[in-house]
């Protein structure tokens, strides 16, 4: 789960990190008074969408006082903003930051993520703050600094030190650097994260050292012991049908394909996907019933999958194992016949109770395309979807 820049923020100062004052706003009127509490002088007004990439998209801007401000969060808010994260749909600015301006003498980066290599957390530092960090990566190696967190002791002081000094930092400020550190480690270590970035993380010409921009992401896993994190999600945010499918407990993702791919298991998912590239099609999504599905799940999730207006054809391919094949046929039988299905079905199944459930279709009196292999399944939807096309 993604949260806005301004909640980041606040979780970060929450663990002793500095954040320059700002005010979420959601009208011009609201901007206005938010500078003018911020002091009337220079601020930053900073669209607030689940997307990087967003002084590029023309969503972060300068305003020298409080009238600017207001007339630059006007010409943000309600319009879709274009970053390289959203796709060219773009997202809606629903809120806007406004932020007091502050002297910039350098921009560093710093991260906590899990390096699944070691199943450790690394922090990730670079002198070269304020650009996307993998530009970084790739153009200038040498400059992204890493040191992986034994689980025990957490982010160690000593290793702050090494990295602050990698870093250029100043020794007179080297101890609110470390705390900056730690202070993030804190936050992604008790929030659940999977991801606590600070780009840039600014050095003032006033000797301060603070985070200009955050962004965190959380292990949805946790969210059982997360309460105060799952509240602020923002639906508005997020893909209408992965929120519907949450209802559900399905795992589902969006995809710019027009096949839609209902299995169970999320390894059978990848090879599902691969194998409808593999003979030509693009997948429309990425949704897992589990192996536990009941009959009103699997329709659920048959429900959710044609709601996509892109999607040309399904293709329904299950294990059963704990699942069992003539839950799932029952399940898929009573929401097509619901929905009255128009494009093209290739069902493949096999495990418990599969004679069952291939006669439950066989015998619901719907064009259902019946498949015994996954090849056989991927080149059935593939030729059916560019037959219909």
């Amino acid at each position: 789960m993604n949260i806005h820049e301004f909640q980041a923020k606040e979780i970060l100062r929450r663990f002793g990190v500095a954040v320059p004052r700002g005010i979420v706003t959601s009208t011009p009127e609201e901007a206005k008074a938010a500078a003018s509490e911020l002091g009337g002088g220079v601020c930053v007004v900073k669209a607030q969408i689940h997307a990087g990439g967003r002084g590029k998209g023309g969503g972060v801007k300068v305003a020298k006082n409080a009238e600017e401000a207001a007339a630059k969060a006007r010409d943000m808010l309600g319009k879709n903003l274009v970053t390289h994260q959203t796709g060219p749909e773009g997202r809606q600015v629903r809120r806007v930051l406004i932020e007091q301006g502050v002297n910039i003498d350098r921009e560093l980066y710093v991260a906590m993520v899990l390096d699944r290599a070691q199943s450790r957390v690394t922090v990730i530092c670079s002198s070269e703050g304020g650009v996307e960090i993998e530009e970084v990566a790739a153009k200038q190696p040498e400059k992204i600094l890493k040191a992986t967190i034994d689980p025990v002791i957490g982010l160690a002081p000593f290793q702050c030190r090494r990295l602050a000094v990698a870093l250029g930092i100043p020794n007179e400020l080297s101890g609110k650097m470390i705390a900056v550190m730690q202070g993030l480690y804190r936050a992604f270590d008790d929030c659940d994260a999977s991801l606590a970035e600070i780009n840039p993380l600014i050095i003032t010409k006033e000797g301060q050292v603070m985070a200009l921009d955050a962004k965190m992401n959380f292990d949805s896993n946790a969210f059982f012991r997360q309460k105060e994190i799952l509240a602020l999600r923002d639906l508005d945010e997020e893909d209408p049908r992965e929120v519907e499918a949450s209802k559900y407990d399905l795992s589902y993702i969006s995809l710019d394909g027009n096949i839609a791919c209902m299995v169970n298991g999320a390894g059978l998912a990848m090879a599902t996907m691969d194998i409808i590239k593999l003979y030509g099609g693009e997948p429309a999504n990425f949704l897992d019933v589990g192996g536990g599905a009941d009959k009103e799940k699997v329709a659920q999730a048959f429900r959710i999958l044609l709601a996509d207006s892109r999607v040309r054809g399904v293709l329904i391919n299950i294990f059963g194992g704990i699942m069992r094949c003539d839950v799932l046929a029952q399940g898929v039988v009573e929401a097509a016949r619901e929905l009255d299905v128009s494009v093209p079905l290739v069902v493949r199944m096999q495990g418990t109770n599969v004679e069952i459930g291939r006669k439950i279709l066989a015998d619901s009196g719907l064009a259902i395309i019946p498949a015994e292999t996954m090849a056989e399944a991927a080149e059935k939807i593939v030729s059916a979807v560019r037959g219909k096309a």
